[in-house]
């Protein structure tokens, strides 16, 4: 069982969402935002709860059923929009403030279904762990008047995956998951190729059961990430084989492992000194 604590969070994320009145919700499948829709729909009703899935090439393509599932079992139907950050050579020249110009896109088009008069709040799913690591996203919640009901409750990863898991939600001890062009070292353009070969090697990995997948793309080698308990799998000789021989075919020239395993914002490590 949980502290109080979370508990009290949780009913002060109620409190929260009840005084917003109808919500916009920036959807995406993963922990936080499955988690935001459910709460948000059992506080508010599914007519006052609008839920918006931004599709786009840095999408992962193996999330998007998987989101669609997740909200038809909530009890909410997901509008899908189109975004189109690739297009943007701010975004594909891949700075330090990438995530800026991604989540400036996302809310401004969001933002027009506040232009109806029928919802209040546009929101989404950052969380208190969000603050810790590099997120220059922040900047256009902040200027679009984005509102993280998460953060304003106190509430961490840890407090809504256990929540989570009392509401049943299938989302509960899914992975973390992040936008494709978080597997690119700042500097290195992006476009649709690269974005392409990675979504197909995380696809082909996580069919061979793998969790916590990260392809980090350098040029023309791939870093494989996984959870740190799954690299003695990753070493049987079959298996591996069939990753470097997938990986060739994908166009990568090198095909690595890192030892250390997933870590979240591990392209964020060389930041550090700058960030602080």
């Amino acid at each position: 069982m949980h502290t109080m604590n979370t508990l009290d969070k949780l009913s002060q994320l109620r409190s929260i969402l009840k005084e917003m009145g109808k919500v916009v919700i920036a959807y995406s499948g993963g922990v936080d935002s499955a988690f935001l829709l459910k709460v948000a729909t059992d506080t508010l009703g599914a007519s006052h709860v609008k839920a918006i899935l931004a599709v786009s090439p840095t999408y992962p393509s193996r999330e998007y059923d998987r989101a669609l599932e997740t909200a038809a079992a909530i009890g909410v139907s997901v509008e899908i929009i189109h975004t189109r950050e690739v297009d943007d050579p701010k975004f594909v020249n891949n700075p330090v403030n990438r995530c800026y110009f991604c989540k400036h896109e996302l809310f401004t088009k969001i933002a027009d279904y506040l232009e109806s008069g029928k919802y209040n709040n546009m929101i989404d799913g950052s969380n208190m762990d969000d603050l810790s690591d590099h997120r220059p996203g922040r900047k256009a919640l902040h200027e679009k008047n984005v509102r993280s009901p998460l953060q304003e409750a106190g509430m961490t990863k840890e407090d809504i995956r256990a929540c989570s898991k009392d509401l049943d939600l299938p989302t509960w001890n899914r992975d973390a998951l992040a936008c494709l062009s978080s597997r690119f070292p700042y500097g290195e353009t992006i476009d649709l190729k690269k974005l392409k070969m990675v979504d197909s090697a995380e696809n082909f990995l996580s069919d061979l059961g793998f969790r916590n997948i990260r392809a980090r793309h350098e040029k023309n080698t791939i870093r494989i990430e996984i959870s740190p308990s799954q690299i003695k799998k990753i070493a049987d000789d079959q298996i591996r084989l069939q990753i470097v021989s997938k990986m060739k075919e994908l166009g990568y020239k090198y095909v690595s492992i890192d030892l250390e395993g997933y870590r979240q914002g591990s392209l964020n490590e060389t930041l550090k000194p700058v960030l602080k």
